[in-house]
């Protein structure tokens, strides 16, 4: 068990707010764009969705201090899932519709923010795998993203959506 001091505390409850800002543009970015005037989310209306997913983050985080045998992702899963499933009807209904006014892209647009500073960070590293391991990351993104695309047209093609 790691103890938890009050920077540790601080540094990620400061994380977890910068991100939450971050989602919350990227969310009236998102919803002013799409033209489509009924999904439009101000930034009131997104705030109590932020704030659960806010907690759920805060608290996954100090419980993957207090229990390391645990991951940290495996907490704020656990916690989501049981705030948000169906069977809870003292939180569920209430988590489901807040958070589900927030758009997927604009809660990930962080976490990918975070990865690229993590990436530029480690840039001299990244730059003595040489040219092939450019080459490679660069065919292994193409073809995750395409991947995903191929796999994204068949189930909604399925599903008659598109």
């Amino acid at each position: 068990m790691q103890k938890i001091t009050k920077d540790t505390a601080v540094e990620y409850l400061l994380i977890i707010l910068i991100s939450a800002c971050i989602t919350m543009f990227g969310n009236c970015i998102n919803t002013i764009t799409d033209g489509n005037p009924d999904t439009f989310v101000s930034v009131l209306d997104g705030i109590p969705g932020l704030l659960i997913l806010a907690a759920i983050g805060y608290a996954g985080c100090i419980l993957g201090l207090v229990i390391p045998k645990i991951p940290t992702v495996i907490w704020i899963t656990l916690i989501g899932i049981l705030l948000a499933m169906p069977y809870n009807t003292i939180t569920g209904p209430f988590v489901a519709e807040q958070v589900g006014k927030l758009g997927l892209l604009s809660c990930a647009a962080p976490v990918l923010a975070y990865a690229g500073v993590s990436i530029g960070k480690d840039w001299i590293e990244f730059k003595k795998i040489g040219l092939k391991g450019i080459i490679v990351a660069i065919f292994v993104m193409i073809g995750t993203y395409l991947g995903s695309a191929l796999v994204a047209q068949l189930i909604l093609s399925m599903q008659g959506i598109i």
